[in-house]
């Protein structure tokens, strides 16, 4: 990913902090030339032997299956806020861009068994069931609920490279990085209310 130095975000747990809370990723392999994607949750954690990881699942029915060998390249792309600049909202002439937040992970895909299939799904579960008011127990299900496992195939991407963009205007002066938020803010997006405080977070 094309990053200038200016937008790279190095800051390892800001980055990860990132990844748990934008988990819904792109999920992308390519085989013989020909490149799939699914939209698909991918968390990261760390495996008992100290590896960092992305683990997911899809549809057997889905056709990136086929991209599926131990061994091959994976990526996920994550995205977080995003917003237009207009440059009529600047002091000077200048041309309009994009602020936006973005984080691509690459590694080697390995295929889980049934009990890593098991083990990932329930992870992913109890990750976003534990706010739940009544949150569902995957060790609880029925014998008839979890043969929709055998839909399923699941993988893990240890990770060999992260990179990283946050474009929130970093090249602007104080005047005009200020009048950028009060805009945003104006408009009433929640999107652009997100790009706002993020850049606010940042305030020089």
């Amino acid at each position: 990913m094309y990053i200038p130095d200016i937008y790279k975000n190095e800051n390892a747990q800001e980055i990860r902090t990132f990844l748990k809370a934008n988990a819904f990723g792109i999920f992308v392999t390519n085989k013989d030339g020909r490149s799939c994607a699914t939209h698909i949750p991918l968390e990261i954690t760390m495996r008992e032997d100290g590896k960092e990881i992305l683990h997911g699942h899809i549809s057997k029915m889905n056709e990136q299956v086929e991209h599926l060998i131990d061994g091959v390249e994976a990526l996920g792309i994550f995205n977080g806020p995003h917003s237009y600049i207009s440059a009529s909202w600047y002091d000077f002439e200048e041309v309009s861009t994009w602020n936006y937040i973005a984080v691509q992970v690459r590694g080697v895909l390995k295929i889980l068994d049934r009990e890593g299939l098991y083990n990932s799904v329930k992870a992913l579960m109890n990750t976003y069931e534990k706010p739940q008011e009544n949150p569902v127990n995957m060790d609880s299900l029925s014998e008839k609920t979890m043969r929709q496992l055998d839909g399923i195939i699941g993988f893990e991407v240890e990770i060999n490279s992260i990179e990283a963009a946050k474009k929130m205007s970093q090249n602007r002066d104080v005047k005009n990085h200020n009048q950028i938020i009060e805009r945003l803010r104006e408009n009433g997006n929640p999107q652009e209310e997100a790009v706002a405080k993020t850049m606010d977070q940042n305030r020089k």
